[in-house]
């Protein structure tokens, strides 16, 4: 029998007349905007920030390196891609963060797969990450931007809401339950 859990989702939204602070990086960090050539890079980006991660569960193309390739291809070849709400985050060493954006058929701007590796949370990529993309959005005429977002993950709950993102409705993901590997398995007497 198939177990399964709920993963609660936020789908949170902004509107994008209101004034909001600057995309700034910290030093050290600088902005790629997209570029075909780029595709890799953000698939590879993607597959690091997502490694091991409740959203990885929820979207199983985030937990492989190919399953993020195919997302980056299905995004960038979407008629609603939205290449000015695209970025990397990178330093002079690796890229450590990335984002798209997506229009609806609505014209609402969705943010899609923003992430930071585990390694640079907490110097503000995030943040900034999901301002440049807004900043996208409202340069090809967006009114309005939505995402998605885990409920359990806290930081990016507070960061949303800091920024002026409201919970428009609740979601509930269903996610199959992995059983327990048992470590005396291949042991035989």
């Amino acid at each position: 029998m198939r177990q399964v859990k709920y993963i609660k989702r936020h789908r949170m939204e902004l509107d994008l007349r209101h004034p909001r602070p600057p995309a700034e990086l910290p030093p050290g960090y600088f902005w790629l905007p997209w570029n075909l050539n780029l595709l890799d890079l953000h698939a590879q980006v993607l597959a690091a920030c997502f490694a091991g991660e409740t959203d990885a569960e929820v979207f199983p193309c985030l937990a492989t390196l190919p399953g993020c390739r195919d997302l980056m291809a299905a995004i960038a070849g979407r008629p609603g891609f939205c290449p000015a709400a695209t970025w990397l985050v990178a330093t002079p060493d690796c890229s450590v963060g990335t984002v798209q954006g997506l229009l609806d058929e609505s014209g609402y701007g969705g943010v899609q797969n923003l992430g930071v590796a585990a390694a640079a949370r907490g110097a503000g990529l995030g943040q900034a990450l999901l301002l440049k993309c807004l900043e996208g959005f409202a340069a090809a005429g967006v009114k309005r931007a939505f995402l998605e977002v885990t409920a359990a993950n806290a930081p990016a709950v507070r960061v949303y809401r800091r920024l002026g993102f409201r919970s428009y409705k609740t979601i509930y993901r269903e996610v199959a339950v992995r059983p327990p590997v048992p470590d005396h398995v291949g042991v035989g007497i």
